[in-house]
């Protein structure tokens, strides 16, 4: 199955493109966004970001796709860790400065989960943000995603290791 673009709300949910790089390099010039990914890109690493997702779609391991309102690129949101067989993936998201403040992310994780759920099967979908990250906290719970507890001192960001706060939605879940 090749990678679908999917409606979200208003939003259009679509595989990177070769000319998405300005907002890839954008993004990850952000100070908000380095806080919590702790890494610039530059606009050739932006191209091989871009163009390794294809390859991780047909291998089912992972899979990103841009966020577009009014055909403008306004975000990131992506499957890690994929496992079919299981039934379960992680997510992950970012929205860029300009975007923010206008729910792309709780709207577009939404129809991920409910694409994840009705079209790949997955039974789990979850994430994990810091502690410290409480506009992803209100993300999550806005899309639907339960907390479920803290996991100690997991990532480390630029500033140290950060305790991880984990959210998780069902396929069983209203």
């Amino acid at each position: 199955m090749p990678q679908p673009e999917i409606d979200a709300n208003g939003l259009l949910i679509r595989p990177w493109r070769p000319s998405d790089r300005s907002a890839v390099v954008a993004a990850f010039a952000d100070p908000a966004i380095q806080r919590w990914h702790c890494r610039s890109m530059t606009d050739e690493e932006a191209a091989g970001w871009i163009s390794s997702w294809p390859r991780r779609w047909r291998d089912e391991t992972d899979a990103a796709w841009a966020v577009l309102d009014a055909a403008t690129v306004v975000g990131q949101i992506g499957l890690r860790r994929v496992d079919l067989a299981e039934g379960v993936a992680s997510v992950s998201y970012w929205v860029l400065p300009d975007a923010r403040g206008r729910r792309i992310a709780p709207r577009a994780l939404g129809t991920l989960a409910t694409w994840s759920f009705r079209t790949l099967g997955l039974h789990r979908l979850q994430l994990s943000h810091s502690t410290a990250n409480r506009a992803s906290c209100r993300v999550a719970q806005h899309a639907g995603f339960v907390p479920e507890g803290t996991k100690r001192g997991e990532a480390r960001h630029a500033d140290g290791w950060h305790d991880m706060h984990l959210h998780a939605r069902l396929s069983t879940d209203n």
